[in-house]
């Protein structure tokens, strides 16, 4: 499949990247920085998976959830009861 993409943007972005990388190619620059980066966005951890471990590491340090709801509290706190 062939691709085509035009700017002068575009462009200089992918020669910075082959003198930083020293590839030649420029097809072969774009195929670098697509794979590194499709390969970082499936490595990043999701939120929920981020939010587990805190509530885990918190739980195992004694801290948890109550169940009070402290809405008047933090209402008190603001000046706005």
């Amino acid at each position: 499949m062939t691709i085509l993409i035009k700017g002068d943007e575009i462009d200089d972005l992918v020669a910075k990247y082959c003198a930083i990388t020293g590839v030649k190619n420029k097809s072969e620059a774009v195929r670098q920085a697509l794979a590194a980066q499709i390969s970082a966005l499936s490595a990043k951890e999701s939120l929920a998976d981020r939010i587990a471990a805190i509530q885990s590491r918190a739980a195992a340090s004694g801290i948890a959830a109550d169940g009070r709801d402290d809405k008047a509290f933090m209402d008190a706190m603001w000046g706005e009861d």
